[in-house]
């Protein structure tokens, strides 16, 4: 469901898919083909939320922040099942893993993969190209050509999804 707080109301480019479980409040930009799956919270009530062309965002997933914040999911950024994304900035073409959750103004790379129930204190920033894990989440490799080749493939999937879903 989309709804509109304080004369805030969500934009969702028509190419792209909310669930009608999902909620996207407020402040929200949406581009094209991305995916919102059932049980997403999209709360753009305290700040605004961009989530950049191709990007999904999978069941049971929460994206939020303090008031006064601004965040952005940049293109193709792959948002697992059940992660928190609470005033963090995810790069290009990442991948956060399932139940992972990134705190308040941290960084997230182009092409970083974190690993499936991470935890990525506030203020963190990673570099592109980072393989994240743990609790307190932190570098463990590079991610390789094999790897990101893997985790685009898999994003595509869910940039054809919306279609399907239409």
């Amino acid at each position: 469901m989309i709804y509109s707080f304080k004369g805030h109301i969500p934009v969702v480019d028509p190419t792209s898919f909310v669930h009608p479980l999902a909620a996207v409040t407020g402040n929200v930009i949406i581009g094209k083909d991305c995916y919102i799956g059932p049980g997403a919270a999209i709360r753009g009530d305290w700040g605004e939320i961009i989530l950049e062309d191709g990007v999904n965002v999978q069941e049971n997933c929460t994206i939020h922040m303090f008031p006064g914040k601004s965040i952005v999911l940049k293109k193709g950024a792959h948002v697992g099942h059940g992660a928190v994304i609470h005033g963090a900035n995810l790069g290009e073409n990442c991948l956060i893993g399932m139940n992972s959750v990134i705190m308040d103004d941290a960084e997230i790379g182009d092409e970083c993969i974190v690993g499936a129930m991470s935890f990525i204190k506030a203020e963190t920033v990673f570099p592109k190209r980072k393989l994240i894990v743990g609790n307190p989440a932190k570098v463990i490799k590079e991610v390789s050509e094999e790897m990101i080749a893997w985790k685009t493939a898999g994003t595509k999937l869910y940039q054809k999804l919306p279609k399907d879903c239409h």
